[in-house]
């Protein structure tokens, strides 16, 4: 996945969800933030962003806020990305289900959830749903950074159909050089131990971290998931 029209800038602070206000120079621009997550631990002030500009007269602002430097590390945080990059990697085979597909539909209804993808070949069939992973702390990654009935119905909703299809949940880590992947038991337990349920029902966990650069995002390497509360760690201090 790339991005057009890339430039740094200086983090300074975020309004409310959705808007936040950055430096560029002498310029202090109004920017877009396409992740609902906290993200306090990367949008501190005067971190280093990079922005997307499109100056469509559709648009309330023409800067989007695509990732952060943390350390020498870049962190994708446009929650729009593990889609279209998951995407991009099944296309490429670089997603190992077990199994080789040779169909893949977008969006797929099964009872009252909509999963990202519907997987088909060698007489079986999938359901995958994505999401993506920003929060991290000395090289562990968690999902998620905020509480998510929503996440814990797509996690119910794989359970259901494991019966009829294999189904699959799949966290794309969206910034390089990490150790594992955990759920985040400290703001989200209902969603953790969903995921130890889903395992046992049979849905299978993976997680793959990205290369990220300030105009590129993409699949890179599977990344060991560990599901027990072991790892409790307060991951949002740093």
């Amino acid at each position: 996945m790339k991005y057009k029209s890339v430039l740094k800038a200086e983090f300074l602070y975020r309004k409310n969800r959705f808007i936040a206000l950055c430096k560029k120079g002498f310029m202090t621009l109004t920017v877009y933030v396409p992740n609902t997550g906290r993200c306090k631990e990367i949008l501190r002030e005067g971190t280093t962003v990079f922005l997307t500009y499109n100056d469509s007269p559709n648009r309330k602002t023409s800067y989007t806020l695509i990732a952060v430097m943390k350390g020498d590390k870049i962190i994708n945080i446009d929650s729009q990305a593990p889609n279209q990059v998951a995407y991009e990697a099944l296309l490429q085979n670089k997603i190992d289900l077990g199994f080789k597909y040779d169909k893949i539909k977008r969006e797929y209804s099964h009872g009252d959830s909509r999963f990202d993808f519907y997987l088909e070949g060698e007489g079986k069939r999938a359901l995958l749903e994505v999401k993506g992973v920003t929060l991290e702390n000395k090289g562990i990654v968690a999902f998620p950074d905020a509480p998510t009935t929503r996440g814990l119905k797509h996690i119910n909703g794989l359970i259901d159909a494991s019966g009829e299809y294999l189904t699959y949940i799949l966290f794309v880590i969206q910034m390089k050089g990490v150790k594992f992947f955990t759920p985040n038991y400290l703001t989200d337990k209902n969603f953790s131990q969903g995921l130890i349920r889903a395992r046992e029902a049979g849905v299978n966990i993976l997680a793959y971290d990205c290369l990220v650069t300030r105009n590129s995002l993409e699949t890179s390497e599977k990344v060991p998931v560990v599901l027990e509360e072991t790892w409790n760690l307060d991951l949002q201090e740093n």
